[in-house]
């Protein structure tokens, strides 16, 4: 399958990194959102992130300004049909997904890939409502994505080999690294990262350690290079909560239990970064802790 034309759905944090890196590898990119103010939002945050690079000497001027004019925003959803790969990174909510499947089905080519940047959903259970799910599979990008090397390709149980192998292309094209997962709750990445992640905050929760001492422990006991209270404020306390339940119910185990600590945070909607206000408060000048 040649792949030249790509679809994102989704401007947000993930999608608009997604463009990024595809628009630079020099495939044609369309993306949608519900909002134009959405739409603007990322064209401004991709032309910033390129300019960081040119001056970093990653890319160069010429490079950027052929990459953005490959960049096309939409607010029709039925302007991806004629893509030969859809990327759907939307909100880690599975309604919301397969609504956005229902809308896209008639308008899809008879060759088109549909795929999901989901980090967590079942994607033979994605796949099932597409009508086509020998031509779906996960496509599982690292955030931030024009940074991160990994991409987790997560094949569903109806996957064909031929929409696994152009999916592989892509990725080595974009000059990244693949994966490759079975198809179970959280994949790899988050079904390792996120109950660290929910351990360091029922940690957090028992009082054995404050904010700051959990964070620096990990930082400098185990050379990680952010905290994982730090690392959860910057994927999102909403996205970690919604991880931390497709384990929960997915493999019915008590292990993976959200910490209520963490589903007390998203209640109040302290959700990291995006909303300037989870484990640390990011209203200031620097982030202070907030237990």
């Amino acid at each position: 399958m040649s792949i030249e034309q790509v679809g994102v759905v989704g401007a947000g944090q993930m999608g608009n990194g997604i463009a990024h890196v595809f628009a630079l590898a020099g495939y044609d990119v369309q993306i949608t959102d519900v909002s134009q103010d959405a739409l603007d939002g990322a064209l401004s945050t991709i032309g910033r992130n390129m300019d960081r690079q040119v001056n970093r000497g990653t890319i160069t001027e010429a490079d950027k300004l052929a990459a953005l004019g490959r960049i096309r925003p939409t607010l029709s959803l039925a302007d991806l049909g004629p893509c030969d790969l859809v990327i759907e990174a939307a909100t880690e909510n599975e309604a919301i997904k397969h609504a956005i499947f229902d809308e896209l089905r008639p308008h899809l080519g008879p060759d088109t890939i549909l795929t999901s940047n989901t980090s967590s959903i079942s994607i033979t259970r994605l796949a099932a409502r597409t009508a086509r799910p020998e031509k779906f599979m996960g496509f599982h990008f690292m955030n931030p994505v024009p940074v991160m090397q990994l991409v987790e390709l997560i094949r569903g149980i109806a996957t064909d080999k031929e929409t696994f192998a152009a999916c592989l292309a892509v990725v080595e094209r974009l000059g990244k690294t693949a994966s490759s997962s079975e198809d179970f709750p959280a994949f790899i990445v988050n079904r390792i990262l996120m109950p660290m992640i929910n351990e360091a905050i029922y940690t957090l929760y028992e009082g054995v350690g404050s904010v700051k001492s959990i964070d620096v422990s990990m930082k400098l006991g185990a050379n990680h290079p952010m905290g994982p209270l730090e690392l959860a404020d910057f994927i999102g306390l909403d996205t970690c909560l919604a991880i931390m339940n497709v384990l929960h119910d997915g493999l019915a185990d008590t292990k993976y239990r959200p910490c209520p600590l963490l589903t007390k945070y998203v209640e109040a909607g302290w959700l990291g970064r995006k909303t300037n206000r989870g484990f640390y408060d990011y209203r200031g000048e620097s982030p202070v802790p907030t237990r």
